[in-house]
């Protein structure tokens, strides 16, 4: 096989795999339904809500949204707008433990009595702390309302809502790398900087570039030697 088929089939296999690379999936979401065991000022209620979570990634960390498709406990008496504030927390698995602290807007409308309350989307920034696949699972929720505290837990030990795979600020996908302006490549090393070589095509630019120089010095050398020997 010629050098410039070998050159040709190894760049297209670095394009494949950087295609297979980009479209790799780096999250998975699923909507989970929790069963929720609340905790009411007037008893225990239970309610069965669908919960979706997503993450959206802003820089270094990642914005959060946990999402209730239905509502869950009720308040024996109406709940008028803004009486309503709810938060929860997502359980991390994987390779991040813990949780995270997400809340919402209190209701902008009246919630009738005796009907179940409708959680507004719950937010929260998540900051990796390193590498790896981390998972999202819905935690406590808790409603405060016209003085009172609910706290609802989930009794059906529910599976992750979203799996996603996250870079921390000092792993090896961070934004800062070895080739900074202060090594010895860069302008700051007391001498011109050397161009980078990423492969043989470079090589072989360079020598071509090299011999076209070499071709004009010559043509001039004769042109120069010619005009020299006429005068003379």
């Amino acid at each position: 096989m010629s050098y410039q088929k070998r050159t040709a089939l190894a760049l297209a296999t670095a394009v494949a795999g950087s295609v297979v690379l980009i479209t790799a999936p780096a999250a998975q979401a699923s909507v989970v339904d929790v069963n929720y065991n609340c905790q009411t000022p007037i008893g225990a209620k239970s309610a069965v809500s669908p919960i979706d979570i997503k993450a959206v990634k802003s820089g270094s960390s990642y914005q959060v949204t946990m999402t209730f498709q239905k509502g869950v406990s009720s308040s024996p008496v109406a709940l008028g707008a803004g009486a309503m504030s709810p938060s929860a927390v997502i359980n991390l698995g994987g390779a991040d433990k813990g949780v995270l602290a997400v809340k919402g807007p209190a209701n902008t409308a009246e919630i009738p009595a005796n009907t179940p309350i409708k959680i507004s989307d719950l937010s929260g920034t998540y900051v990796p702390k390193g590498d790896g696949k981390v998972t999202f699972t819905a935690g406590v929720l808790t409603i405060k309302a016209l003085g009172t505290t609910t706290t609802c837990t989930a009794g059906n030990n529910p599976g992750p809502s979203l799996e996603l795979n996250v870079t921390g600020a000092g792993g090896s996908g961070g934004a800062t790398g070895s080739g900074g302006t202060g090594g010895s490549g860069g302008t700051g090393g007391g001498g011109p900087a050397a161009l980078p070589k990423t492969g043989p095509l470079d090589s072989v630019v360079a020598l071509g570039t090299l011999g076209g120089t070499v071709v004009l010095v010559g043509a001039a050398g004769v042109l120069w030697l010619t005009r020299r020997h006429q005068r003379t």
